[in-house]
Parts: structure tokens; sequence; C-alpha cells
């Protein structure tokens, strides 16, 4: 099998190109490096913007593409979301032309669970989407691309709303922000909100695993699937688990009832779906983070 990951010099896209490559794939990588930074042994990388033309140009005899590449910042995109639309959407239409032309058969595409907003919990992949961030609607409108590709050229299509997705090599996110603040400033740490937020957390070795198992056991033409884990925590848990981690005891400073516009408060993903192609979490939130703390002490 020969795949193409968009995105595959960043956090998740390195983990997904290395796991494929142990299993026997040829890895083609394009990615602009713009925020990835990871050249993974193995794999074939074409330094490029998703939306350059010439991508047409640079791969051949592709079977499938893992479209990973995007602005992710869910705060970024209240600030600039010219950024956050042309990468995308603009480049997820972009991808989808370049396999339509190529005649490429299946898609597996990275969305988010921002795109549900405040929904109840635990929220299956039969809730109404209603993003609250421009983030959020931007991964919507790539998957209603997507299934559009799929019902009028033939394209299969596997679509992944993950949950928060943390670990070795992540660059963003709460788990590295209070790092770095604590870093900084041992004696404290500043809190976005009140601290009483509930998430889901995945490891990426159970992330990598599930979206693999999406990819290869789907038997729809099209079809959606959460991936998180069946628990929550919450944000001040997080700050005491990963202060304990670093043997520090900060002051806490929180900064309001709300983080930023457009944060979901509380988001528990209904995994049922992919649990029944197989996926069962093997990592503990408290293994992953202990993990991950390692891998940000010696980075």
């Amino acid at each position: 099998m020969r795949s193409l990951i968009t995105g595959g010099a960043g956090f998740i896209g390195s983990h997904l190109a290395e796991a494929l490559i142990a299993r026997g794939d040829q890895v083609d990588i394009l990615d602009n490096f713009s925020a990835g930074k990871y050249e993974i042994s193995g794999s074939r990388i074409v330094r490029k913007d998703i939306r350059d033309d010439s991508i047409e140009d640079d791969f051949y005899s592709i079977e499938r593409v893992f479209h990973l590449a995007a602005a992710p910042d869910v705060k970024l995109s209240l600030s600039d979301p010219n950024n956050t639309y042309y990468n995308n959407v603009e480049g997820t239409f972009k991808v989808l032309e370049f396999m339509r032309k190529k005649d490429i058969g299946h898609i597996i595409f990275t969305s988010t669970s921002a795109v549900y907003g405040n929904a109840k919990i635990p929220t299956s992949e039969e809730e109404i989407t209603a993003p609250i961030s421009n983030y959020a609607a931007s991964k919507l409108s790539g998957e209603a691309f997507i299934s559009a590709y799929s019902s009028c050229y033939g394209i299969k299509a596997t679509v992944l709303r993950y949950a928060n997705i943390f670990g070795e090599r992540s660059t963003h996110g709460v788990m590295f922000d209070f790092y770095n603040k604590l870093m900084s400033n041992p004696d404290e740490l500043e809190i976005l909100g009140d601290g009483n937020q509930e998430k889901s957390y995945l490891y990426i070795k159970d992330c990598i695993d599930a979206t693999i198992l999406a990819a290869e056991k789907q038997t729809k033409s099209f079809d959606i699937f959460n991936i998180g884990t069946e628990e929550k925590i919450r944000i001040r848990r997080i700050a005491e688990l990963l202060c304990s981690g670093l043997g520090l005891s900060p002051q806490f400073k929180f900064t309001g009832s709300e983080a930023w516009k457009g944060d979901v408060k509380l988001m528990l993903l209904d995994i049922s779906k992919i649990k029944a192609l197989g996926f069962s979490p093997k990592y503990s939130f408290e293994k992953g983070l202990d993990n991950y703390i390692r891998f940000l002490k010696t980075s």
C-alpha cells in the first residue's frame, strides 16, 4: 500500500508515518514545514504547500491519502480566520481535486470533536454539528466537501473526529502551554478559564492505532468515527498531575469563567462505533502524560 500523508512532518502525521512504515507501507509526505519539523526515515518527503497546484507532478501510484495538514489552533482561528480558512477549507479542496485528477480512491480526514460545539455528552456521531469556533467551522466545511466528492466521484472517505490528542512531539495544547509557563515561572501557573473545563484526552499511540484501524476496516463509502477515550479530565487536574510530575508546587492563577471565545468547556465522545471495529485505548491518561513529560524534559 502506498500512502500519502499531508502534514506528515507534524505531531500526529510523523507518528502515523512511522506506524505505516513499520507495517510495510510506502509513505510519501507532503508538508510545507511551517509547523512540522520531523523527517521520518523511510519516507519520501516533498516540501510544498497543499494548495500548490504543482503537487500533481510530485506523486504517483498513491492509493490513499491521510489528510492531516491544517492550521490546528482554535484560539488563533479567532484572531486570524483567513489563515484558518485558506489552510483548512481551501487546502482540503485542493487535496480533493488532486485526488480526483490522479484517480486516488481513499481519503482519511482528521476532523475534530469541536464540530459538535456544546453538545450533550457522551456525544455520538449522529449528534447535530454546531461549531462555535472558526477552526471547528473550517473542519466541518472540509467534511462537507469530502462527503460531496465521495458521492460525486466515488472517493472512499473516512472522517475521524478526534478528541484532544497529546503526547511526544506535540507543540500546542494545554499540557504544552502549562509546561512552558512553568519553565518560565515555576512558582505560578496561569490557567485559562476557571479550571473546571472537562474534556477527553487521547494519547498519541492510541490515536494512531484508531486511525489506521478505521482506515482499514471501514466498509461504507463514506463514514464518520469519533476517536477518543471514555473518560474526561478536568483542566485543573491536568495542571496538578503535570506539576506533580515535574516536582513543582506553584500557585494556580485562573483567568475567569471562559478560557477563550470558541472553547468547548465540556467534551466527551461516544466511541462505541470505533470500538466495534476492535479499538480499545491501551494507555491511561496518567501513563501518557508521564511519557509526554519525559519528552518535554529532553526536547
